[in-house]
């Protein structure tokens, strides 16, 4: 992160602060999403591009994708940005499982030297959760969990109106609190994380096992009798058709990421839980059984207020949303 202020100070909101739009720039493993984004969290203008696989590709299409908004959108004011990995308060990522090319790299710094307005970098489900403090189903809520069920769990912990990321900037990796020693092993390379049994990767391998021992014959069924083509997706629209495989399939899906989500609320009290990521596309298939298995998980359910379980609004657009959020501190 670079410009004047202190890591981690307060963001300005929407409806605060100068008026200026801000960039956001959504980092993922195959596309680049740079947009621009007004201070009413309106997506003004929106370029998708491949992303490079080097580091030097990468800088250059993050910059060129920049400068071409800019010169559409002058008065932007910062550029935000959310990549997956450890991403530290100053902007640099020193671990991204699935950007190689990012380990032990200054991104901030480095994009901040090609571009002529400040720049901050932060974790892309921290980037989400601010995108859904400010404009989503987390605006309005002081405390809540933003939980992204996708390729493995992220997530952003906000506290008290802003999100918390520790000292060092790495917190709420809650796909690696080590959930079952006994359990599959996670793609960080450890046994029995939250991910490795939470995730879309966990619940395609799920299904592939049962459909493998003979007791998914419908989801089986949607994959053609492959196997190996057998996804979590086909859970789910097992489930949806009233199929008992498919249905029974996600509720053990479900009450793995319910029991997670227990131990969070447990831990951190939050008002509420906003899902995203990419299973967030089956709807009330999963969110419903996630809700009631959590009831059963969380301790004094009985007695204490209610902890919503939502769908994240911003869809799409979480993570342009989010980092141009990001980038308000810049600007503010």
């Amino acid at each position: 992160m670079t410009g004047p202020e202190r890591p981690g100070d307060p963001v300005a909101l929407s409806g605060t602060g100068a008026a200026a739009p801000t960039i956001g720039i959504d980092l993922g493993g195959t596309n680049l999403r740079v947009a621009v984004v007004d201070r009413a969290g309106t997506v003004l203008e929106d370029e998708r591009v491949e992303s490079p696989d080097d580091i030097e590709g990468l800088l250059v299409a993050m910059t060129d994708v920049a400068t071409s908004l800019l010169a559409r959108t002058p008065s932007v004011g910062a550029v935000g940005v959310g990549a997956a990995g450890l991403v530290d308060r100053e902007g640099t990522v020193h671990y991204a499982p699935n950007l190689p090319m990012l380990i032990e790299v200054p991104l901030g710094r480095l994009l901040g030297e090609r571009l002529p307005i400040p720049v901050a970098v932060d974790n892309d489900a921290n980037v989400a959760g601010w995108g859904e403090l400010a404009h989503g189903a987390a605006a309005g809520v002081s405390n809540a969990l933003v939980v992204t069920l996708g390729t493995g769990v992220g997530g952003a912990i906000l506290l008290d109106g802003r999100v918390h990321r520790g000292a060092h900037g790495f917190a709420a990796e809650i796909g690696h609190w080590q959930f079952d020693p006994r359990g599959a092993r996670c793609a960080c390379g450890e046994t029995g994380h939250w991910e490795a049994c939470a995730s879309g990767t966990a619940l395609g391998r799920l299904a592939r096992e049962r459909a493998a021992a003979g007791d998914a014959p419908n989801v089986l069924a949607r994959a053609g009798g492959d196997i190996t083509a057998v996804t979590g997706r086909m859970v789910g629209e097992s489930a949806a058709a009233g199929e008992a495989d498919g249905g029974a399939l996600l509720l053990e899906f479900a009450d793995a990421v319910a029991l997670g989500f227990a131990g969070l609320a447990n831990i951190l009290d939050p008002e509420l839980i906003v899902v995203s990521g990419g299973l967030i596309a089956l709807g009330e298939v999963l969110l419903a059984p996630i809700r009631r298995a959590f009831l059963g998980h969380l301790e004094g359910a009985d007695h204490r207020p209610d902890v919503p379980i939502v769908a994240a609004a911003l869809g799409e657009h979480a993570g342009v949303v989010g980092a141009a959020v990001l980038a308000r501190q810049l600007t503010s």
